[in-house]
């Protein structure tokens, strides 16, 4: 049995999202900076795709600029913000994602930029009113907070920290990488001047993001080369990448309600069955619901003499989950996350992240093989 439950790292194409790219792909391969019919034709699918984008997400199409993926629309965000805005200091916290976090590390040791991250509580939480005793202080300041948290699953208030950040006339980036799809994103109510999304992480293609650029902000690109995405990013549109976005988030709020009641239900059938399986297990960030989001686990396991085995064996039992952001697979290096809310070093923490796919006889099956694992030893 093959179970799939880390979702936060990536996530299965849509069926339906497979089939418009190949249609595109079969049918459209213009480029689409060309003048001729062949060009203006491809070009109309990618404008018809922000059109889509931008409706869903409440928005003028002027204000979405495709990416290569989150990563570079997290960059691009931060980096022209700076440069191009004149601010010389920053605010974050420090359980972000890399994409961020780095970015703005560079750029502090650069010398363009004061960092300063703000406090966490040991359900990581964010402290926001720390936020706005360091803004009353340092107003013009820009601020990059997450939606949500891609390890611990924690959600931060983005209307409120949206709120604070325009009385004291902040920029307000916020990572919703792990929300887009999954939330509904009314950036007409919104005032945030950035936001960022990754096909991938809502059953669509990899290698294609996007970037919500507030138009009051007036950046120069990231990336130079051409005119394409209306000057703001050189380089041939990943079209078929582009197409497979706008299906997919497409997709998604046509079903989000009945798949978010399906994936909360399995997550809260995990936690549960968890907790009646395994002594003394422990949930790493916060448990309420509403304060979390629903397609993220994250559990701290007791100490066994199988702990340092744990992610092996569950892999080897054809179970594919994570420790962690799997940004960060592959290395030695530990969780900032982990680390920040001062989780317990002497526990293994998994990461188990769902989807619209997965079953609660799948829960059952993964629970059943935690508790043979975590009793194959006495406690250390």
């Amino acid at each position: 049995m093959q179970i799939y439950f880390d979702n936060a790292a990536t996530t299965p194409l849509d069926p339906e999202v497979i089939k418009v790219m190949v249609e595109t792909m079969q049918e459209n391969f213009g480029n689409p900076s060309s003048i001729h019919s062949h060009g203006r034709q491809v070009k109309t699918i990618v404008e018809k795709a922000r059109k889509t984008v931008s409706a869903l997400l409440k928005t003028s199409p002027s204000e979405i600029f495709f990416t290569s993926g989150g990563t570079e629309a997290d960059n691009m965000a931060i980096v022209r913000s700076i440069v191009d805005l004149g601010i010389k200091h920053a605010i974050s916290s420090p359980i972000e994602h890399h994409a961020v976090l780095h970015t703005l590390e560079e750029l502090e040791k650069a010398g363009q930029i004061h960092l300063q991250l703000l406090r966490v509580d040991e359900k990581g939480n964010v402290d926001l009113n720390q936020l706005e005793e360091l803004l009353a202080q340092q107003p013009r300041t820009f601020v990059s907070l997450m939606h949500a948290n891609n390890e611990i699953g924690n959600l931060t208030d983005i209307k409120y920290v949206a709120e604070i950040c325009t009385r004291y006339q902040a920029v307000y980036h916020a990572d919703t990488v792990q929300t887009m799809g999954h939330y509904h994103h009314n950036l007409s109510e919104l005032n945030i001047d950035f936001i960022t999304g990754a096909a991938h992480k809502f059953h669509g293609p990899k290698g294609v993001g996007f970037l919500y650029v507030n138009a009051k902000n007036k950046i120069k690109p990231l990336i130079y080369g051409g005119a394409q995405e209306r000057n703001m990013r050189g380089g041939t549109e990943n079209v078929y990448g582009i197409v497979g976005l706008a299906k997919a988030l497409e997709l998604c709020y046509q079903h989000m309600d009945q798949d978010r009641e399906h994936i909360q239900g399995i997550k809260s059938y995990m936690m549960e069955e968890l907790v009646q399986a395994i002594p003394d297990i422990q949930f790493n960030g916060e448990t309420d619901q509403d304060r979390s989001l629903y397609t993220v686990l994250n559990v701290a396991f007791p100490c066994t003499n199988m702990s340092d085995m744990l992610l092996f064996s569950l892999d080897i039992a054809g179970i594919s989950c994570s420790g962690g952001s799997a940004c960060s697979s592959g290395t030695d290096i530990g969780s900032h996350v982990l680390t920040a809310i001062r989780a317990s070093s002497d526990r293994p923490s998994v990461r188990f992240s769902f989807s619209k796919l997965n079953t609660k006889d799948e829960v059952d099956f993964v629970v059943a093989k935690l508790k043979e694992l975590c009793q194959h030893d006495a406690l250390v």
